[in-house]
């Protein structure tokens, strides 16, 4: 049985540890709201994009581009974003396990994040770019992302690129997902939520008048749809980063509070228990 000065002791760093969850759980709410408003704010833009994009491309099907058209797949590249710091729950454990899947020997990897590049290291697979990006993603770093995954699959380095990562559902729950990137041609998996499928943009027949045409626009807006696609991705990203790390840090504070109550509780009967036998013992030498 603990003595009292043990208990004593492991309730003061219990209650320390408690006061180091807390403020990180405070400081991952903070971050949270700021990068779920991020990342709201910034969906109707990449979902305009993204419509406009696919409308141009129903009705310019003679459109060539080499970002469109699928070939055989010898290597994948895959764009893997994670956190940059632990202490988020299964957040990363998730992504890297969805990551795992690919075969090693065909396939190659453009990391986003410390923790995704440490994977990649520690599994033994092959990275060929690592990236860092901050807790408010810049377009900057999303852009240098994507140009390197465009730059890999037009040399030929790669045949195809997915994008691994977390899809943010709400502040409780994160999933990770796999979206195709390159070819766009194989968009279907990649559109962005709350755009309409592409039977219905097909279907509508409004006449539409392109200025430029459509051809033009599209030479335009590939690069950059690609470049909002990864900066959409990195916020969403981060905004389940921060949710699964402020839902951590809560469920650590609440244990360490329930298990301060019951090494308080035990303390406090060990306490009386030693003050009853002290009594018994001062009463049992009187009666002597």
């Amino acid at each position: 049985m603990a003595s009292p000065r043990d208990l004593r002791r492991r309730i003061k760093s219990i209650s320390g540890t408690a006061q180091i969850t807390r403020a990180m759980q405070m400081v991952a709410a903070s971050k949270m709201r700021k990068a779920q408003q991020t990342a709201t704010a910034a969906g109707p833009f990449a979902r305009l994009v993204y419509r406009l994009q696919r409308i141009a491309m129903l009705r310019a099907r003679d459109f060539r581009h080499p970002a469109l058209d699928p070939r055989p797949v010898r290597t994948r590249g895959v764009i893997l974003i994670a956190g940059d710091k632990g202490l988020c729950g299964a957040l990363n454990t998730n992504v890297f396990r969805v990551a795992a899947q690919y075969p090693p020997d065909s396939t190659v990897y453009i990391t986003a994040g410390r923790k995704a590049a440490q994977f990649i290291a520690r599994s033994g697979r092959k990275l060929i770019a690592e990236f860092a990006y901050g807790d408010a993603p810049t377009f900057q770093e999303a852009r240098a992302i994507a140009a390197f995954a465009r730059k890999a699959y037009l040399s030929g380095e790669v045949d195809a690129v997915d994008i691994v990562t977390t899809r943010f559902v709400n502040t409780l729950t994160q999933e990770p997902v796999t979206l195709e990137y390159l070819p766009i041609g194989a968009i279907t998996k990649l559109r962005v939520p709350g755009i309409e499928t592409e039977e219905v943009l097909a279907a509508d027949t409004a006449d539409i008048v392109f200025e430029p045409p459509p051809e033009e626009l599209l030479r335009y807006l590939l690069n950059h749809f690609l470049n909002i696609f990864v900066f959409y991705a990195l916020m969403t990203a981060k905004a389940s980063e921060q949710s699964a790390r402020m839902v951590s840090m809560k469920n650590a504070t609440d244990s360490a509070e329930t298990l301060i109550k019951e090494l308080s509780l035990e303390y406090n009967k060990l306490r009386q228990g030693n003050i009853t036998k002290e009594l018994l013992e001062i009463a049992g030498g009187q009666a002597g």
